[in-house]
C-alpha cells in the first residue's frame, strides 16, 4: 500500500500543472490527442451527453446471450483438456534431455498458454457479472460471477467492491484503486532526484533494458497476488477517506481490511473462505494424484490468466502522454476519458474485446460487452472529432515494453501529473552520495 500523506502544505496553493515528459516524442510513439494543459483544449462533455451518443440498445442485457458465452468458453476449455489429455502425460519423462522431454515441455506450455487465454474469457465474464452487465438480475450476476471468479482464486465480492472504486475514481492519484501511480519519493528518489533507495537504486544497478524486463515480469507474474495481498498497486485512502499510516496495507482477504466498509464484511469473509476451500481442494487433489499434475493442469493456466488481467489494467490506463489527476483536478469524466483502447488481435475473441473497447466499458460499465463494439463506434464518432477518444494502434506487446521503460513514477499527487521514467534520472547518484 501507499502509506503516508500528501507532502504539500495546507492552505491556498497554486495549481500544480506538470507537463508530459519528453518521452512522448520518442520515435513512433502514440500521443493522446487530449492535453488538459492546452489553452485550446476542448470542453469536456457530461456523462449524460456522452451516453446520448450511444444507441439505447447497447445497454440491453440478456441472460441467454451472456450464458451463451459462458458455454462457449467452457466448451473450448473442455476441448483443450480433452486434446491435451489424449496427447500428453502429466508424468515427467524419464530422460529429461531427450526429444520426448522437449516435446513434453513444449506441449504443457502450449496448454498453459492457451488454457490461460480461454480462462481469461471466464474471468472477463465474471467481471461483467460484478459490474451488473451480465444480466438484468444482480442475484443471477453474483451467482455466476462468484462461481467463475472463485474457481480462479479471485475473492469475488472483495474484488467487486474495489473494482467498482477503480471505475469511480479512474486516474485519481489520491482516491484511485488499482495501478495507482507511485511517486518519485515512494520509488526511492530524493528531493533533488538523487537515487536513495528502492526502485531508483535497483534501476541504477540493473540498467534500462533489464529494469524494463523486470517491470514486465513482476507485473505479469506476481502483480495480481501482490495486489490482492495489498502489497502493490492499491490506493492511498481507506474506506474512511483517510490516508493510510506508514506501513499500513489494505488487502482483499481480511473482512476488517480498511478497503471495506463494515456492511460488506460478511461478503468478504465468504469470498476468503471460498478461496481457502478451493486451495484446500487443490491440495487434496495433489495429495491423491500428485502435485505435478495439479501444477500442470491448473496453476500453469492460472498464471497466464493472472498475467492477462494485469496486462489489460496496466495498458488501458498507462501512457506517458495520458494525464493522472490529483483530487483538486480530477473529475469523473476526466478520469474515464483517460482510458485507452488498444488492439489485441486474436485475443479479442478469447477475451471478449475487453482491451479494444475499454473506453466504452469505463464510461458505462453496466453495458454488456457484446454491445461494446457498436458503442465504441458511436463514441469514436462523437469523441474523436473533439480529440477526446484515446486509441493507440501500437501492438500491445510493443506498447507494453514502451510503458515498462517510460512509466515508472509521478512527481506528486496533486494537480495534473504525467508519468516519468527512471531512465531520465541521472545515473550513479546513490553511489556518488555514498562516496561523498
Amino acid at each position: 500500500g501507499k502509506g503516508g500523506r500528501s507532502d504539500a502544505a495546507t492552505g491556498q496553493r497554486a495549481r500544480v500543472l506538470t507537463k508530459p515528459s519528453h518521452r512522448i516524442h520518442d520515435e513512433g510513439a502514440w500521443i493522446s490527442p487530449y492535453d488538459p494543459l492546452d489553452p485550446k483544449a476542448p470542453a469536456l462533455p457530461t456523462k449524460g451527453e456522452i451516453k446520448a451518443a450511444i444507441p439505447k440498445e447497447c445497454f440491453e442485457r440478456s441472460y441467454v446471450h451472456s450464458m451463451y458465452f459462458v458455454l462457449r468458453d467452457t466448451a473450448m476449455a473442455a476441448a483443450l483438456v480433452y486434446a491435451t489429455n489424449a496427447c500428453l502425460s502429466p508424468s515427467l519423462p524419464e530422460n529429461l534431455l531427450s526429444v520426448d522431454a522437449l516435446a513434453w515441455f513444449a506441449g504443457w506450455n502450449f496448454y498453459a498458454f492457451w488454457m490461460g487465454a480461454i480462462l481469461t474469457g471466464h474471468w472477463v465474464l465474471a467481471h461483467e457479472a460484478g459490474h451488473g452487465a451480465f444480466s438484468p438480475s444482480q442475484t443471477f450476476n453474483d451467482v455466476w460471477g462468484f462461481l467463475m471468479h472463485q474457481a480462479l482464486l479471485v475473492p469475488y465480492f472483495a474484488w467487486q467492491y474495489t473494482h467498482a472504486k477503480h471505475h469511480r475514481r479512474t486516474n485519481n492519484l489520491v482516491d484511485g484503486e488499482s495501478h495507482v501511480p507511485s511517486t518519485g519519493t515512494e520509488n526511492g528518489l530524493g528531493p533533488n532526484n538523487e537515487r536513495q533507495s528502492f526502485y531508483a537504486v535497483l534501476h541504477d544497478a540493473m540498467g534500462d533494458g533489464a529494469f524494463a524486463a523486470f517491470q514486465v515480469l513482476t507485473h505479469l507474474a506476481i502483480g495480481w497476488p501482490l495486489y490482492l495481498l495489498g502489497l502493490a498497486s492499491t490506493g492511498r485512502l481507506g474506506n474512511d477517506g483517510k490516508f493510510l499510516d506508514d506501513g499500513e496495507f489494505m488487502d482483499h482477504y481480511r473482512p476488517g481490511s480498511k478497503m471495506f466498509p463494515a456492511k460488506i464484511q460478511g461478503k468478504i469473509a465468504l469470498s476468503t473462505a471460498t478461496v481457502l476451500a478451493t486451495l484446500a481442494l487443490l491440495f487434496k487433489i495433489g495429495l491423491d494424484h500428485g502435485f505435478l499434475p495439479v501444477a500442470l493442469w491448473y496453476f500453469g493456466p492460472y498464471l497466464w490468466t493472472n498475467a492477462w488481467l494485469v496486462l489489460y489494467t496496466w495498458l488501458q490506463h498507462t501512457d506517458p502522454s495520458v494525464p493522472q489527476y490529483g483530487a483538486d483536478e480530477w473529475t469523473w469524466v476526466k478520469g474515464a476519458l483517460s482510458t485507452i483502447d488498444r488492439p489485441y488481435g486474436i485475443f479479442d475473441f478469447f477475451h471478449h474485446k475487453i482491451g479494444s473497447t475499454h473506453v466504452a466499458h469505463h464510461l458505462f460499465h453496466e453495458m454488456p460487452f457484446y454491445k461494446a463494439d457498436v458503442a465504441t463506434a458511436a463514441l469514436k464518432d462523437y469523441l474523436g472529432p473533439k480529440g477526446l477518444y484515446n486509441y493507440d494502434p501500437t501492438p500491445w506487446y510493443v506498447a507494453m515494453w514502451r510503458i515498462a521503460k517510460t512509466c515508472h513514477y509521478v512527481e506528486g499527487i496533486e494537480g495534473i501529473q504525467y508519468y516519468r521514467s527512471l531512465e531520465d534520472v541521472p545515473r550513479g547518484t546513490a553511489a556518488a552520495k555514498k562516496a561523498d
